[in-house]
């Protein structure tokens, strides 16, 4: 097979030219036209596509301590990850933890990892190449290539998977720092459409009881705590009131109902004698 003229891991093996184009994927990887559960599911694909020998893919994330199998192409390397998840140890937990590769060149022999071993066995898994997969501080993965055969993944296999998980790293943190962004920004809309129902309820409050904004805010919040339900809830609840009392209807229609608690916060226009 002739060979592109860039080179993985430091120089020692010409990078293939089917995983030039597979990797080059990877880097036109848009932000915003991919969420990072698909980056990450487009990440494993990639992988069985790219490495020699792999049959089954994952990515392991550990996020505070938490791991989970982000993505995953087969069965069997979810069934796999999760088995290691249980018992608190394994290669891909290991590679992650640890930023080592870590290889198991056959699982009926392997003596590290004494109670994975048997189970991958059992699965058809004879080969396992656990690549570490650094995203962010608080966050730290694995990339996890299983193969059927002994000694699946040579040297050669490993820096080329070396190679694929320093490309996958950059659109897995790129897409996650995009998609905190993003729930950073929703966080924000969402937070200014709060304040402003919460204003709307207390100009109600302030023209039904002559009272002033923080009178009426102080309304608001022991309303929200009488109910135990949210502030904005409350104050919702209070324009959704307003609003349905405004629409046009039978002469029947009373205004709107009140609110328990709210009693004690009213006052009560003076009638005449």
């Amino acid at each position: 097979m002739e060979a592109d003229d860039r080179l993985i891991g430091g120089g020692k093996a010409a990078l293939p030219p089917a995983a030039a184009v597979w990797l080059a994927e990877l880097s036109r990887i848009v932000l915003g036209d991919a969420s990072l559960d698909d980056v990450l599911a487009r990440v494993a694909t990639l992988a069985q596509a790219t490495i020699p020998g792999a049959v089954d893919v994952s990515v392991t994330l550990i996020v505070n301590e938490r791991p989970t199998t982000a993505a995953a192409v087969g069965p069997v390397a979810r069934d796999l990850d999760e088995r290691q998840y249980e018992q608190g140890f394994g290669p891909c937990l290991d590679a992650a933890r640890g930023g080592v590769v870590l290889v198991i060149a056959d699982t009926a022999t392997e003596t590290r990892w004494p109670r994975y071993c048997p189970k991958a066995l059992e699965r058809g898994v004879r080969s396992v190449l656990s690549v570490p997969l650094p995203v962010q501080q608080h966050v730290v993965g694995a990339m996890n290539v299983y193969g059927e055969q002994p000694d699946a993944f040579p040297p050669e296999a490993v820096e080329l998977t070396v190679t694929f998980a320093g490309y996958a790293a950059v659109a897995v943190a790129n897409a996650q720092l995009y998609a905190a962004t993003a729930d950073l920004a929703d966080g924000m809309r969402q937070a200014m459409a709060s304040r402003a129902v919460i204003e709307q309820a207390k100009g109600i409050l302030m023209s039904q009881h002559g009272c002033t904004a923080e009178e009426a805010f102080t309304q608001l919040t022991t309303l929200s705590q009488n109910a135990n339900r949210k502030l904005r809830d409350i104050a919702a609840a209070i324009v959704g009131q307003v609003q349905r009392a405004a629409r046009p209807g039978p002469a029947s229609v009373s205004g709107p109902e009140p609110l328990s608690g709210s009693a004690s916060h009213r006052r009560r226009p003076r009638t005449g004698s």
